[in-house]
Protein backbone atom coordinates (compact mmCIF):
# COMPACT_ATOMS: atom_id res chain seq x y z
CA UNK A 1 0.00 0.00 0.00
CA UNK A 2 1.43 3.35 -0.99
CA UNK A 3 2.13 6.16 1.64
CA UNK A 4 -0.29 8.85 1.80
CA UNK A 5 1.07 12.44 2.55
CA UNK A 6 -1.52 14.55 4.73
CA UNK A 7 -1.52 18.27 4.18
CA UNK A 8 -2.12 21.30 5.78
CA UNK A 9 -3.42 24.30 3.43
CA UNK A 10 -2.68 27.98 4.92
CA UNK A 11 -5.11 29.83 2.55
CA UNK A 12 -8.50 28.97 1.01
CA UNK A 13 -7.79 32.09 -0.97
CA UNK A 14 -7.46 32.27 -5.15
CA UNK A 15 -4.38 29.96 -5.29
CA UNK A 16 -5.57 27.26 -2.73
CA UNK A 17 -8.94 27.16 -4.21
CA UNK A 18 -8.43 27.21 -7.70
CA UNK A 19 -4.66 25.31 -7.87
CA UNK A 20 -3.63 23.37 -4.76
CA UNK A 21 -6.65 22.10 -2.99
CA UNK A 22 -7.86 20.48 -6.67
CA UNK A 23 -4.32 19.27 -7.53
CA UNK A 24 -4.04 17.37 -3.89
CA UNK A 25 -7.37 16.45 -3.72
CA UNK A 26 -6.92 14.19 -7.00
CA UNK A 27 -3.74 12.96 -6.61
CA UNK A 28 -4.23 9.48 -5.35
CA UNK A 29 -1.48 9.72 -2.53
CA UNK A 30 -1.89 13.10 -0.66
CA UNK A 31 -4.83 13.62 1.63
CA UNK A 32 -5.92 17.30 2.86
CA UNK A 33 -6.60 17.21 6.44
CA UNK A 34 -6.83 21.04 7.75
CA UNK A 35 -7.27 24.08 4.93
CA UNK A 36 -6.93 27.08 7.18
CA UNK A 37 -10.08 29.81 7.11
CA UNK A 38 -10.54 32.11 9.59
CA UNK A 39 -14.11 33.56 8.69
CA UNK A 40 -15.59 30.84 6.50
CA UNK A 41 -15.62 27.04 6.09
CA UNK A 42 -16.34 27.65 2.26
CA UNK A 43 -13.67 24.91 1.14
CA UNK A 44 -16.14 22.15 2.60
CA UNK A 45 -18.17 23.03 -0.04
CA UNK A 46 -16.17 20.94 -2.45
CA UNK A 47 -14.09 18.85 0.17
CA UNK A 48 -16.43 17.45 3.15
CA UNK A 49 -13.78 15.52 4.35
CA UNK A 50 -11.48 18.64 5.20
CA UNK A 51 -11.12 20.07 8.85
CA UNK A 52 -11.16 22.99 9.18
CA UNK A 53 -8.34 25.26 11.27
CA UNK A 54 -8.53 28.83 12.70
CA UNK A 55 -5.10 29.35 13.45
CA UNK A 56 -1.99 28.10 11.87
CA UNK A 57 -0.83 26.53 15.02
CA UNK A 58 -3.93 23.94 14.00
CA UNK A 59 -2.12 22.73 11.32
CA UNK A 60 1.63 23.19 12.75
CA UNK A 61 1.13 21.33 16.01
CA UNK A 62 -1.29 18.47 14.18
CA UNK A 63 1.72 15.34 14.22
CA UNK A 64 -0.28 13.83 10.92
CA UNK A 65 0.34 16.81 8.80
CA UNK A 66 3.66 15.83 6.87
CA UNK A 67 3.42 19.06 4.41
CA UNK A 68 2.52 22.70 4.69
CA UNK A 69 1.30 24.70 1.67
CA UNK A 70 1.91 28.29 2.17
CA UNK A 71 0.05 29.87 0.05
CA UNK A 72 -0.40 32.99 1.92
CA UNK A 73 0.49 36.72 0.62
CA UNK A 74 4.04 37.41 -1.09
CA UNK A 75 5.45 38.72 2.07
CA UNK A 76 4.48 36.16 4.20
CA UNK A 77 6.30 33.67 2.88
CA UNK A 78 9.24 33.78 4.80
CA UNK A 79 8.04 33.90 8.33
CA UNK A 80 5.97 31.16 7.89
CA UNK A 81 7.77 28.98 5.82
CA UNK A 82 10.64 29.49 8.71
CA UNK A 83 7.77 28.83 11.49
CA UNK A 84 6.53 25.47 9.29
CA UNK A 85 9.90 24.53 9.04
CA UNK A 86 10.68 24.42 12.43
CA UNK A 87 7.99 22.82 13.40
CA UNK A 88 9.77 19.64 11.24
CA UNK A 89 6.79 20.15 8.24
CA UNK A 90 8.01 19.55 4.87
CA UNK A 91 7.10 22.84 3.04
CA UNK A 92 5.90 23.89 -0.66
CA UNK A 93 5.66 27.70 -1.02
CA UNK A 94 4.08 29.98 -3.47
CA UNK A 95 5.83 31.77 -6.13
CA UNK A 96 7.35 34.15 -5.19
CA UNK A 97 9.60 31.89 -3.24
CA UNK A 98 11.00 35.32 -0.98
CA UNK A 99 11.29 39.03 -1.14
CA UNK A 100 14.82 39.00 -0.76
CA UNK A 101 17.99 36.43 -1.65
CA UNK A 102 18.91 36.81 2.29
CA UNK A 103 15.30 35.40 3.07
CA UNK A 104 15.29 33.00 0.75
CA UNK A 105 19.21 31.84 1.92
CA UNK A 106 18.43 31.55 5.30
CA UNK A 107 15.74 29.23 4.43
CA UNK A 108 17.17 26.85 2.33
CA UNK A 109 19.51 26.65 4.81
CA UNK A 110 17.23 25.69 7.46
CA UNK A 111 15.58 23.18 5.82
CA UNK A 112 18.63 21.62 5.40
CA UNK A 113 18.91 21.54 9.22
CA UNK A 114 15.68 20.18 9.60
CA UNK A 115 16.21 17.45 6.89
CA UNK A 116 13.27 18.70 5.36
CA UNK A 117 12.00 18.84 1.89
CA UNK A 118 11.69 22.78 0.29
CA UNK A 119 9.76 23.58 -2.80
CA UNK A 120 8.23 26.41 -4.67
CA UNK A 121 5.56 25.75 -6.36
CA UNK A 122 6.19 26.57 -9.83
CA UNK A 123 3.92 25.36 -11.80
CA UNK A 124 4.16 26.86 -15.01
CA UNK A 125 6.93 24.28 -15.95
CA UNK A 126 3.94 22.36 -16.43
CA UNK A 127 1.98 24.72 -18.99
CA UNK A 128 1.50 23.00 -22.31
CA UNK A 129 2.81 26.03 -24.27
CA UNK A 130 6.43 25.74 -22.08
CA UNK A 131 6.67 22.14 -22.59
CA UNK A 132 5.92 22.29 -26.28
CA UNK A 133 8.51 25.66 -26.49
CA UNK A 134 10.77 22.82 -24.41
CA UNK A 135 10.83 20.68 -26.64
CA UNK A 136 11.05 22.34 -30.12
CA UNK A 137 14.24 23.78 -28.78
CA UNK A 138 15.67 20.78 -27.04
CA UNK A 139 14.95 19.32 -30.97
CA UNK A 140 16.71 22.01 -32.36
CA UNK A 141 13.84 22.24 -35.02
CA UNK A 142 14.67 25.96 -35.22
CA UNK A 143 18.59 25.64 -36.00
CA UNK A 144 20.40 27.37 -33.64
CA UNK A 145 18.19 29.63 -31.45
CA UNK A 146 19.22 32.97 -31.73
CA UNK A 147 16.09 34.80 -29.83
CA UNK A 148 13.53 33.94 -27.21
CA UNK A 149 10.71 36.20 -26.24
CA UNK A 150 8.30 35.49 -24.09
CA UNK A 151 5.25 37.47 -22.63
CA UNK A 152 2.61 37.18 -19.73
CA UNK A 153 0.36 39.64 -20.40
CA UNK A 154 -3.10 40.84 -19.08
CA UNK A 155 -5.60 43.54 -19.57
CA UNK A 156 -6.58 44.97 -16.09
CA UNK A 157 -7.03 49.03 -16.78
CA UNK A 158 -8.36 49.66 -12.82
CA UNK A 159 -6.19 48.94 -9.32
CA UNK A 160 -7.92 46.19 -7.58
CA UNK A 161 -8.71 46.38 -3.79
CA UNK A 162 -6.08 43.82 -2.51
CA UNK A 163 -2.97 43.14 -1.17
CA UNK A 164 -1.28 42.42 -4.47
CA UNK A 165 -1.33 46.39 -5.59
CA UNK A 166 -0.81 47.14 -2.29
CA UNK A 167 3.11 48.65 -2.23
CA UNK A 168 3.26 47.97 1.71
CA UNK A 169 3.20 43.88 0.99
CA UNK A 170 6.29 44.69 -1.87
CA UNK A 171 4.67 42.93 -4.19
CA UNK A 172 4.13 43.51 -7.94
CA UNK A 173 3.61 42.83 -11.27
CA UNK A 174 7.57 41.53 -12.14
CA UNK A 175 6.82 38.88 -9.03
CA UNK A 176 3.80 38.26 -9.23
CA UNK A 177 4.12 37.24 -13.14
CA UNK A 178 7.84 37.80 -13.79
CA UNK A 179 9.09 34.65 -11.51
CA UNK A 180 7.25 32.27 -13.91
CA UNK A 181 8.60 34.02 -16.71
CA UNK A 182 12.18 33.80 -15.48
CA UNK A 183 11.76 30.49 -14.18
CA UNK A 184 10.95 29.41 -17.67
CA UNK A 185 14.03 31.18 -19.04
CA UNK A 186 16.22 29.40 -16.25
CA UNK A 187 14.97 25.89 -16.86
CA UNK A 188 15.52 26.20 -20.78
CA UNK A 189 19.36 28.67 -20.31
CA UNK A 190 20.91 28.70 -16.69
CA UNK A 191 21.35 31.99 -15.16
CA UNK A 192 22.22 34.74 -17.16
CA UNK A 193 25.55 36.68 -17.04
CA UNK A 194 23.58 40.44 -16.49
CA UNK A 195 19.94 41.48 -16.03
CA UNK A 196 18.85 44.73 -17.98
CA UNK A 197 15.30 45.71 -16.93
CA UNK A 198 12.49 48.39 -17.70
CA UNK A 199 9.86 48.26 -15.18
CA UNK A 200 7.23 50.83 -15.06
CA UNK A 201 3.47 51.78 -13.06
CA UNK A 202 1.32 52.36 -16.74
CA UNK A 203 -2.36 52.45 -15.20
CA UNK A 204 -3.65 55.46 -13.47
CA UNK A 205 -3.53 55.61 -9.91
CA UNK A 206 -1.19 52.46 -9.70
CA UNK A 207 0.97 52.23 -6.85
CA UNK A 208 3.25 48.96 -7.59
CA UNK A 209 4.87 47.82 -10.56
CA UNK A 210 2.56 47.06 -13.55
CA UNK A 211 4.60 46.67 -16.50
CA UNK A 212 8.42 44.93 -17.10
CA UNK A 213 10.13 44.58 -20.08
CA UNK A 214 13.62 42.46 -19.07
CA UNK A 215 16.62 41.49 -20.85
CA UNK A 216 18.66 38.49 -19.70
CA UNK A 217 21.88 38.67 -21.20
CA UNK A 218 23.66 35.53 -22.21
CA UNK A 219 26.36 34.70 -24.33
CA UNK A 220 24.20 33.04 -26.95
CA UNK A 221 20.66 33.72 -27.89
CA UNK A 222 19.03 37.29 -27.07
CA UNK A 223 16.82 36.70 -24.32
CA UNK A 224 13.68 38.94 -23.26
CA UNK A 225 10.86 38.81 -21.27
CA UNK A 226 7.55 41.07 -20.84
CA UNK A 227 4.76 41.46 -19.30
CA UNK A 228 1.66 44.13 -18.39
CA UNK A 229 -1.40 44.59 -17.41
CA UNK A 230 -2.58 47.19 -20.33
CA UNK A 231 -2.57 44.64 -23.46
CA UNK A 232 -5.95 43.98 -24.67
CA UNK A 233 -5.04 42.55 -27.87
CA UNK A 234 -2.09 39.70 -27.35
CA UNK A 235 0.29 39.17 -29.42
CA UNK A 236 2.22 35.95 -29.27
CA UNK A 237 3.31 34.47 -25.30
CA UNK A 238 6.06 32.79 -27.25
CA UNK A 239 8.44 34.06 -29.89
CA UNK A 240 11.45 32.06 -30.79
CA UNK A 241 13.51 32.56 -33.79
CA UNK A 242 16.37 30.40 -34.97
CA UNK A 243 19.00 30.11 -37.46
CA UNK A 244 16.67 27.86 -40.01
CA UNK A 245 13.26 29.39 -38.89
CA UNK A 246 11.21 30.70 -36.07
CA UNK A 247 8.57 29.60 -33.78
CA UNK A 248 5.08 31.66 -32.50
CA UNK A 249 2.98 30.64 -29.71
CA UNK A 250 -0.35 32.62 -28.92
CA UNK A 251 -3.12 31.60 -26.35
CA UNK A 252 -2.85 30.93 -23.34
CA UNK A 253 -2.21 27.34 -21.16
CA UNK A 254 -6.22 26.04 -20.52
CA UNK A 255 -5.54 25.02 -17.17
CA UNK A 256 -5.97 27.70 -14.88
CA UNK A 257 -9.13 28.38 -16.44
CA UNK A 258 -10.37 25.22 -16.20
CA UNK A 259 -9.16 24.62 -12.63
CA UNK A 260 -11.14 28.64 -11.79
CA UNK A 261 -14.47 26.49 -13.71
CA UNK A 262 -14.40 24.06 -11.20
CA UNK A 263 -12.50 21.21 -13.42
CA UNK A 264 -10.51 18.83 -11.62
CA UNK A 265 -7.44 17.72 -13.48
CA UNK A 266 -8.30 13.94 -13.58
CA UNK A 267 -10.48 14.72 -16.22
CA UNK A 268 -9.98 12.89 -19.57
CA UNK A 269 -8.54 15.40 -21.57
CA UNK A 270 -6.95 17.48 -19.18
CA UNK A 271 -4.09 19.91 -20.02
CA UNK A 272 -5.10 19.53 -24.12
CA UNK A 273 -5.12 22.79 -25.75
CA UNK A 274 -7.81 23.84 -29.33
CA UNK A 275 -6.26 23.61 -32.53
CA UNK A 276 -6.40 27.61 -33.30
CA UNK A 277 -3.84 27.96 -30.45
CA UNK A 278 -1.40 25.46 -31.72
CA UNK A 279 1.84 27.46 -32.31
CA UNK A 280 3.09 28.17 -35.67
CA UNK A 281 6.44 26.79 -37.44
CA UNK A 282 8.33 28.17 -40.02
CA UNK A 283 11.76 25.82 -40.79
CA UNK A 284 14.33 23.99 -42.62
CA UNK A 285 14.84 20.55 -41.06
CA UNK A 286 17.48 17.96 -43.07
CA UNK A 287 16.81 19.80 -45.98
CA UNK A 288 12.73 20.02 -46.01
CA UNK A 289 11.13 22.66 -45.53
CA UNK A 290 7.94 23.10 -43.49
CA UNK A 291 5.27 25.84 -42.84
CA UNK A 292 2.62 25.19 -40.18
CA UNK A 293 1.01 23.96 -36.73
CA UNK A 294 2.31 21.67 -34.07
CA UNK A 295 0.20 20.60 -31.87
CA UNK A 296 0.58 21.57 -28.09
CA UNK A 297 2.01 18.98 -25.51
CA UNK A 298 -0.64 18.90 -23.02
CA UNK A 299 -0.58 20.45 -19.59
CA UNK A 300 0.04 18.82 -16.79
CA UNK A 301 0.30 20.87 -13.51
CA UNK A 302 -0.14 17.58 -11.41
CA UNK A 303 3.40 16.54 -12.35
CA UNK A 304 4.62 18.98 -10.02
CA UNK A 305 2.71 17.12 -6.65
CA UNK A 306 3.47 13.18 -8.21
CA UNK A 307 7.46 14.72 -8.06
CA UNK A 308 6.70 16.20 -4.62
CA UNK A 309 5.35 12.54 -3.55
CA UNK A 310 8.25 10.90 -5.25
CA UNK A 311 10.92 12.85 -2.84
CA UNK A 312 9.07 12.27 0.40
CA UNK A 313 8.00 8.73 -0.37
CA UNK A 314 11.15 7.18 -2.01
CA UNK A 315 13.55 9.87 -1.95
CA UNK A 316 14.03 11.12 -5.55
CA UNK A 317 15.52 14.12 -7.08
CA UNK A 318 13.68 17.23 -6.82
CA UNK A 319 12.52 19.01 -9.77
CA UNK A 320 11.71 22.58 -8.58
CA UNK A 321 14.71 23.23 -6.24
CA UNK A 322 14.83 25.70 -3.94
CA UNK A 323 18.05 26.86 -5.01
CA UNK A 324 16.65 27.64 -8.78
CA UNK A 325 13.79 29.80 -7.15
CA UNK A 326 16.26 31.68 -5.33
CA UNK A 327 18.10 32.48 -8.32
CA UNK A 328 14.48 33.90 -9.45
CA UNK A 329 14.55 36.49 -6.77
CA UNK A 330 18.13 37.27 -7.47
CA UNK A 331 17.07 38.27 -10.97
CA UNK A 332 13.99 40.22 -9.98
CA UNK A 333 16.27 42.36 -7.38
CA UNK A 334 18.89 43.12 -9.93
CA UNK A 335 16.12 43.58 -12.52
CA UNK A 336 14.79 46.35 -10.08
CA UNK A 337 19.11 47.61 -9.40
CA UNK A 338 18.51 47.78 -13.13
CA UNK A 339 15.88 49.75 -13.84
CA UNK A 340 16.86 52.23 -10.89
CA UNK A 341 20.46 52.61 -12.15
CA UNK A 342 19.42 52.50 -15.90
CA UNK A 343 22.38 49.89 -16.91
CA UNK A 344 22.94 46.32 -17.15
CA UNK A 345 23.32 44.49 -13.59
CA UNK A 346 26.03 42.06 -13.80
CA UNK A 347 25.42 38.79 -11.29
CA UNK A 348 28.12 36.78 -9.79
Amino acid sequence: MKKVIKTGIFSYGMSGMVFHAPLLHTHPNFEIKKILQRNSDSSKEKYPYVEIAKNRKDLLDDPEIELIIVNTPDDTHYAFTRESLEANKHVVVEKPFTLTVDEGVKLIDLAKKKKRMLSVFQNRRWDGDFLTVKKVIEEKLLGRLVEYESHFDRYRNYIKDNWKEDPDCKSGTLYNLGSHTIDQALVLFGMPKSVNADIRMLRAGARVDDSFDIRLEYPGPKVTIRGGYLVREQGPRYILHGTEGSFLKSGTDPQEECLTQGQFPDEPGWGTEPANNWGIINTTVNGLHFRGKIETLPGAYSEYYSNIYDVLASGRELIVKPEESLNVIKIIQAAYESNKLKRSIELT
